[in-house]
């Protein structure tokens, strides 16, 4: 049941007024739970960074500063009910790749949702996929990106592999996560 659950969540981009962000993200976390949206809709995470800024008087001073101005990501099982919920959000203007009249929105690709994670210092969830020493895979994300290569050693505590793969004409070894590959074939 729990793997059957994650299978179907995914992560959208609501559009929303500017500088509207939080109140959205309170708002939408309210709502899930006065409306018993908990097993639909899971996170919702308004991306920032820190940027230092220098102040008036010359003292330095750390500022977080929206990485995504007008958007906010939520994790949900796409549903006409949770769809309604969130979209009914107050100052949520609609989702990134709806097509409007009702149609539902088009989810991140994967790749998209695991990269915002990890700039939040967010860890993916840990994927369940056995490799096997010598066997075909495609990095999907990171330096190595669109490289196909071989595993040569498995980490599974860590969930981290050592790929090679053949750029500029030499075979040379990259440490990947499981999130950042899948298997060819």
């Amino acid at each position: 049941m729990v793997e059957e659950l994650e299978s179907k969540k995914q992560w959208y981009v609501l559009h929303t007024y500017s500088g509207y962000e939080n109140k959205v993200r309170e708002n939408l976390i309210s709502r899930i739970t006065s409306m018993d949206m908990e097993n639909n809709i899971f996170r919702v995470v308004v991306p920032e960074e820190e940027h230092m800024q220098v102040t008036k008087t010359g003292k330095e001073k750390i500022m977080k500063v929206k990485t995504f101005p007008g958007y906010v990501f939520v994790e949900m099982i796409m549903s006409d009910e949770a769809w309604f919920v969130v979209r009914n959000t107050p100052n949520v203007t609609g989702f990134l790749g709806s097509h409007g009249q009702g149609s539902k929105p088009v989810p991140l690709l994967p790749e998209e949702a695991h990269r915002m994670l990890r700039s939040q210092g967010i860890q993916a969830p840990k994927r369940d996929i056995k490799f096997e020493i010598g066997e075909n895979v495609e990095i999907v994300d990171g330096a190595f990106l669109g490289l196909a290569g071989r595993v040569e050693e498995i980490d599974a505590e860590k969930q981290k592999l050592r790929v090679t793969v053949t750029m500029f004409d030499r075979e040379t070894v990259a440490e990947v996560d499981f999130d950042q590959v899948d298997k060819i074939g």
